[in-house]
């Protein structure tokens, strides 16, 4: 079943499956928003295989990192050494599910992750007896993977658990930003942790990282517009990627201190009053994480990013003769 209604007549019998339906909703991972309607996502739950894998599952490219473990200190304590505590939350649940992947001898998957909540799984992952994890995004710089964990016995090759879609289009008039992919992608219903990156091609449009699960479903649901440039939707193989290093630019800033209101607003160049509300909003985020309060603390390697704006680096970061503070902001372009 492709859990697209093709007919009136395949609605009618689906529609006699619905108690089924709703019932994988509570057992399976999130795939869409809330804003789906119900009977959209229900049609195409019944489609989905389960994220337990067979341990002869192929290999593919676009593999972050590795992680073979060993035997350390007992897993309860083990969440005491995350640094980032924004990401203890995330790190427990794979913890959870490292463990049940291990004693089943299966292998598990998470969604996308942020940059800091994978760096944080794996340092605790590798300190667990008989599990493996493998971290992959669809390329070797992806900033956004998934995790596979399991017993080291059951994990023999590496599983396919991203695809590839080209998103193409007459952009070289209108030009799109990496928010506008992103706003009608997450448009057809789908939740973000089910995205990987996003990679601009510039006229020619983008291509993006995405679970097996849902290619089909964009497929026929982006069928309308990216902005104003409508677009097509197509399934590419991961070889087919192409990614070079994000530009940039950099540039000084003087400030009296290093709050996120201060460097934002001077970064993004907006002012400090509009950053302030966009932080009571939730719009303002702080290596991937949001920032609640406008007196945060950045520091140098921190990366900022702003809803509708973009991202921003922190560089060096120098002390000026006055008792100020030079900054260098690296915008992402």
């Amino acid at each position: 079943m492709a859990g697209v209604i093709t007919s009136f007549a395949t609605a009618t019998i689906l529609t006699g499956r619905r108690i089924r339906a709703v019932e994988t909703l509570v057992t399976v991972p999130r795939l869409f928003n809330s804003n789906l309607s119900l009977r959209q996502r229900c049609l195409h739950f019944l489609s989905l295989p389960l994220t337990t894998i067979p341990p002869d599952s192929s290999s593919v490219a676009g593999i972050c990192h590795v992680a073979h473990a060993f035997k350390g200190d007992a897993a309860d304590g083990l969440l005491k050494g995350v640094g980032d505590k924004n990401a203890i939350e995330a790190v427990k649940h794979i913890l959870d599910m490292a463990r049940r992947a291990s004693s089943r001898r299966e292998v598990l998957h998470t969604d996308f992750l942020t940059p800091p909540v994978l760096k944080e799984s794996m340092l605790v992952l590798e300190k667990l007896a008989d599990v493996k994890a493998v971290a992959q995004g669809g390329y070797p710089q992806a900033e956004r993977c998934r995790l596979s964990v399991g017993h080291s016995e059951a994990m023999t090759t590496i599983p396919d658990i991203v695809e590839a879609l080209s998103i193409t289009g007459n952009f070289g008039f209108q030009p799109c930003s990496h928010g506008d992919f992103l706003g009608a992608i997450l448009g057809t219903g789908i939740a973000r942790e089910k995205l990987g990156d996003i990679l601009l091609q510039g006229e020619k449009g983008a291509q993006i990282l995405i679970i097996p699960e849902l290619v089909d479903f964009l497929v026929i649901a982006l069928d309308k517009v990216v902005g104003n440039v409508p677009v097509t939707c197509t399934r590419i193989p991961l070889l087919a990627l192409e990614y070079e290093p994000p530009r940039t630019k950099s540039f000084k800033a003087i400030e009296a201190s290093l709050r996120v209101d201060a460097l934002a607003s001077a970064g993004f160049k907006i002012s400090r009053s509009k950053l302030v509300d966009l932080i009571s909003n939730g719009d303002v985020r702080i290596n991937w994480s949001p920032v609640t309060k406008n007196g945060t603390t950045l520091k140098t390697g921190d990366v900022v990013s702003v809803s509708g704006k973009g991202r921003l680096k922190i560089g060096e970061i120098n002390t000026t003769k006055k008792g100020k503070f030079a900054v260098e902001l690296i915008q992402y372009l």
